[in-house]
């Protein structure tokens, strides 16, 4: 069985001034959207986790098939979302693993999220696996086999799975260069990647 994958957008860009980095545009398109689509071409489902009101990161994934999920309490940080994530995934399916692909990593691509997969699904789908850069630091995405996905719905304040994960053997899955960790978080982030991959805005 597939893992869920799951993108967490329901936080605030807090970083970015008055800009949303999930509705950065890149290669035509905003981050989120594209971050979707990367995600939908695995063949897994996919849920996005959002704010509850209406908005322009709604907007982002109009007609796409995925779950929308509402995450009432975002603000109090990531763990709620994760929480939510893990509620909607037992209650879904409490065989199913799920992966969390971090919206903000934009050099991600369908083949490094395959690779953990297979890597997942080749260990027997019951050891957590991460993808992480060539010099193994852990990034996105994370798979949770669905053993450990009740502790996940435990998580509080900005909690994005360590409490749970620091006591267990993670795979970790390095693929090249930062592309597992190079997260954009302010305006200067994104003028440097923009330099560095040209891709303007």
């Amino acid at each position: 069985m597939t893992p869920l994958i799951v993108i967490p957008a329901a936080g605030a860009s807090s970083r970015m001034g008055d800009r949303d980095k999930l509705l950065e545009p890149v290669d035509g398109q905003t981050l989120l959207r594209r971050q979707t689509l990367i995600a939908l071409a695995t063949g897994c489902p996919v849920a996005v986790c959002l704010p509850p009101k209406p908005g322009l990161r709604r907007d982002a994934i109009e007609g796409l098939p995925v779950t929308q999920i509402n995450v009432p309490d975002a603000a109090e940080g990531l763990g709620a979302t994760l929480r939510t994530a893990a509620f909607f995934a037992t209650h879904q399916d409490p065989d199913r693993a799920m992966m969390i692909l971090l919206p903000d990593v934009p050099d991600i691509n369908p083949s490094d999220i395959k690779l953990v997969l297979s890597t997942f699904e080749n260990n027997g789908t019951d050891t957590p696996t991460r993808a992480s850069n060539a010099k193994g630091r852990p990034g996105t995405p994370l798979i949770v086999p669905a053993r450990l996905l009740p502790a996940f719905t435990r998580l509080t304040g900005d909690d994005g799975g360590k409490s749970v994960l620091k006591a267990e053997p993670v795979t970790l899955v390095r693929l090249q260069d930062a592309r597992a960790i190079q997260d954009l978080d302010t305006p200067e982030d994104w003028t440097a990647w923009r330099e560095k991959t040209g891709i303007a805005s």
